[in-house]
C-alpha cells in the first residue's frame, strides 16, 4: 500500500514572523501547510508488512511555501522563507 492510503490530508496557514534580508524589518506572514494526520484504523486489504509502517508511523506537517513577498511597500521583494522547520510532527 502507498503512504497516502493511512493519512487524511488537509491544508491550513501558520503564523510566523520572518525577517526581509532586503530593508530588515520584521513581519508575521501566513506560511501554507500540508497536514497529514494518521488515520484511526488500518485501511483494509494491508498485509503484514504494511501493518509494522502504520505501526511506526506519526501525524505530521510539511511546509509547502518557500518563499515569501515582502510586506513593505518600499521593498515587496521575494525571499526565502529560512529559520522554520519543514517538517513538524502533531
Amino acid at each position: 500500500m502507498e503512504e497516502k492510503a493511512f493519512y487524511k490530508e488537509s491544508r491550513t496557514t501558520k503564523p510566523a514572523t520572518l525577517n526581509c534580508p532586503f530593508c530588515k524589518t520584521a513581519d508575521t506572514y501566513e506560511l501554507n501547510w500540508l497536514v497529514r494526520k494518521k488515520l484511526d484504523r488500518i485501511p483494509g486489504g494491508a498485509d503484514e508488512r504494511d501493518r509494522a509502517r502504520f505501526a511506526k508511523w506519526m501525524s505530521y506537517m510539511v511546509l509547502l511555501d518557500d518563499k515569501a513577498m515582502c510586506k513593505n511597500m518600499r521593498c515587496r521583494k521575494r525571499f526565502d522563507v529560512s529559520g522554520i522547520k519543514t517538517t513538524a510532527f502533531i
